[in-house]
């Protein structure tokens, strides 16, 4: 016989579920924007984060709302915690993504710098990590998680490549060029924040079902 407070788990993880796909929404609509030079866009990211904040409130609230109810142990506790850190952690992704967005506002009307081809390789990596960082907790599958923490140094790596071209090629070359540089560096920046929660969401999925603190041991991913 199902417990009362399995049914209001999977209600839980519906509730992350859609936290997930916001998160993911955003990232690929800010880029999206960048990529168009689509202000509209851009500010229905901005305008979209208000529902987002008000998820994470309701899912926060359904986390404590348990906690205090059932006072579960082990295993069900560790699953309720977990979703509350990452609630927060994807309405973080949220929030950079506006962040993505009021900076594609503040280019949007100047002539491109250069063809963006790393930035949406970029954003690309930071979408598949937060899917499938949620895919881990929704399965409790560690080995989901750890393909997300291995994908980080990409990431890292995808932002270096675009700072050194903007830095080498446009900002030291030509000083006008910075204002622009410099969004699109402050943008490759954002992603990679992006990755690093993500990967802070993998490491507490592998927390979650095995109750083992990954955080600063990347040795324990073997």
């Amino acid at each position: 016989m199902e417990r009362h407070l399995d049914q209001e788990l999977k209600e839980l993880n519906k509730g992350i579920l859609k936290m997930g796909a916001y998160a993911e929404e955003a990232i690929f609509k800010s880029v999206e924007a960048l990529k168009n030079r689509d202000k509209e866009l851009a500010r229905s990211v901005i305008d979209n984060d208000n529902n987002i904040d008000k998820l994470e409130l309701t899912v926060d609230e359904r986390c404590i709302d348990l906690i205090a109810r059932y006072q579960p142990m082990a295993k069900d506790l560790r699953f309720i915690t977990t979703g509350m850190k990452i609630n927060s952690e994807l309405e973080r992704i949220a929030d950079i993504a506006v962040d993505i967005a009021q900076r594609t506002l503040e280019i949007a009307d100047k002539p491109l710098l250069k063809p963006l081809v790393d930035i949406p390789k970029l954003a690309a990596v930071a979408q598949n990590m937060v899917k499938v960082a949620i895919d881990s907790f929704v399965k409790g599958d560690i080995e989901l998680a750890k393909k997300v923490m291995l994908s980080d140094p990409e990431a890292d790596n995808l932002r270096n490549l675009i700072q050194k071209e903007l830095v080498e090629d446009y900002m030291l070359k030509d000083a006008s060029t910075a204002p622009r540089a410099v969004q699109l560096l402050l943008i490759a920046r954002f992603l990679e924040r992006i990755c690093d929660h993500t990967t802070n969401i993998a490491e507490d999925v592998i927390y979650m079902v095995q109750a083992e603190v990954v955080r600063h041991h990347p040795e324990k991913l073997k």
